[in-house]
């Protein structure tokens, strides 16, 4: 299968859906090692993202995710907001003209979604920060023939699962030193999140 526009605004629909439902965690998550905000700020960021992309018309993939990615920078505060701004914005470069998204092409889009974000936020993978999500979640599908909506799902949630292990060596987390340990990072949830409504939106898209 390909992705198709009425698909990403279903994707970002159901990613709403999960923030919205999970916006009070995520601020908790977030308390605990960071400014407190992240559920608010996503929370608003993606409600923002549906009521532009919902209804709308769209001639391209690379369109409409051009749109998700100026209204992340436009209405996320804080560190996630350049963050996933960025992300959409490589991905919707890297498609750009295209109708629908092939495999092969949104996991390169992913790749320069990656490559974005950690020159954005000067982070690498280890650091405990939503690239902890990001980069097993594209290692897997890099490895994968096409759309697989369980291993998307199953490599998002170990991967987010594991930061719980990791010691915060950047951003408002890192001053917590050690103490960083046994909290799940609110940045890798949200992608979770973000990843685990790909899925569904595929698994209902064939």
């Amino acid at each position: 299968m390909e992705l198709q526009v009425e698909q990403i605004v279903t994707w970002m629909e159901k990613a709403n859906e999960k923030v919205q439902d999970n916006k009070e965690y995520l601020t908790s998550l977030d308390q605990a090692i960071g400014d407190g905000d992240h559920g608010i700020n996503m929370a608003r960021g993606f409600k923002e993202v549906v009521q532009k992309v919902s209804g709308s018309d769209y001639e391209t993939a690379s369109d409409i995710l051009k749109d998700v990615a100026m209204t992340l920078m436009g209405k996320v505060g804080g560190a996630a907001g350049p963050l996933y701004g960025t992300a959409f914005l490589k991905l919707s470069a890297s498609v750009k003209g295209k109708k629908s998204i092939d495999y092969g092409s949104f996991v390169t889009g992913l790749e320069e979604a990656l490559a974005g974000m950690k020159q954005r936020g000067k982070s690498e993978q280890g650091e405990k920060t939503l690239i902890d999500t990001w980069a097993p979640v594209i290692e897997e599908m890099k490895k994968a023939d096409g759309f697989d909506c369980d291993l998307l799902s199953a490599t998002a949630k170990a991967a987010m699962e594991k930061t719980k292990d990791i010691k915060a060596t950047k951003g408002r987390a890192s001053y917590l030193g050690d103490r960083s340990i046994g909290h799940l990072d609110p940045g890798s949830v949200s992608s979770y999140y973000l990843f685990t409504s790909l899925a569904e939106t595929i698994r209902g898209g064939k």
